[in-house]
């Protein structure tokens, strides 16, 4: 969307910003504007100057329940991260904040914090699934980015998760396979216990009962069996 509009090839590094050697972050310094960078790391480990410069900021969070289950294929389709051999041991991890990017709570309480941030958009996988095409209006306004109907329409057809994972080894190669598995909502019922759900529900509860990001991630409708 940005690079089209502004009529630029994306740059060939990864734009995620915590992998990489310290060349590739001197080379996306080098980038003139506008660039895209992107990173899963909690609010406070951000580069301090990305907030200082007003950078806007889109925010996409997940529904706690099928974060996990994504996350933990993602650990054990990727040769890159440590395998869990059983389901139990990972989500103990994971509702302790012992997994790759820490505490997936501590990183909402942070961000709720900055709901209303002038150059913050906060967005949920949930609403872009429910209704694209209306989630990339939404992005290309906060962006300050001209799209008509048509534009907007072709770049939802194209950024569905079918059609991504359709274009995968095109666009990310093996990996692909890793990052594209099955992009379901609800798909958490497939692991969960009744007990685990019990306790992700309290936990959610105790950590952003209350809060606008509660409301925000319609918790009750995507996370309650």
């Amino acid at each position: 969307m940005v690079y089209t509009l502004a009529n630029k090839s994306p740059p060939p590094d990864i734009p995620m910003i915590e992998f990489g050697t310290p060349d590739k972050l001197e080379r996306l310094k080098q980038q003139t504007s506008p660039r895209l960078l992107v990173t899963h790391l909690h609010y406070d480990n951000i580069p301090k100057s990305i907030f200082k410069n007003k950078t806007k900021k889109l925010v996409v969070f997940r529904n706690p329940k099928d974060a996990a289950v994504s996350l933990f294929y993602f650990y054990n389709n990727s040769p890159m991260f440590p395998s869990y051999s059983t389901w139990d041991e990972f989500f103990q991890h994971y509702m302790s904040g012992k997994v790759c990017w820490g505490s997936y709570f501590d990183s909402l309480l942070a961000w709720n914090k900055h709901l209303d941030d002038g150059d913050v958009l906060i967005i949920t996988y949930e609403e872009l699934k429910e209704n694209l095409g209306a989630g990339v209006k939404q992005i290309a306004e906060f962006l300050g980015l001209p799209l008509t109907q048509d534009q907007i329409q072709g770049i939802a057809n194209r950024a569905t998760f079918q059609s991504m994972k359709a274009k995968s080894n095109e666009t990310h190669g093996q990996f692909g396979q890793v990052l594209f598995r099955k992009g379901d909502i609800g798909d958490w019922k497939n692991l969960f216990s009744p007990s685990q759900s019990q306790e992700m529900d309290a936990k959610f509860k105790s950590s952003l009962g209350g809060t606008k990001l509660e409301a925000k991630l319609k918790y009750d409708v995507h996370c309650k069996a």
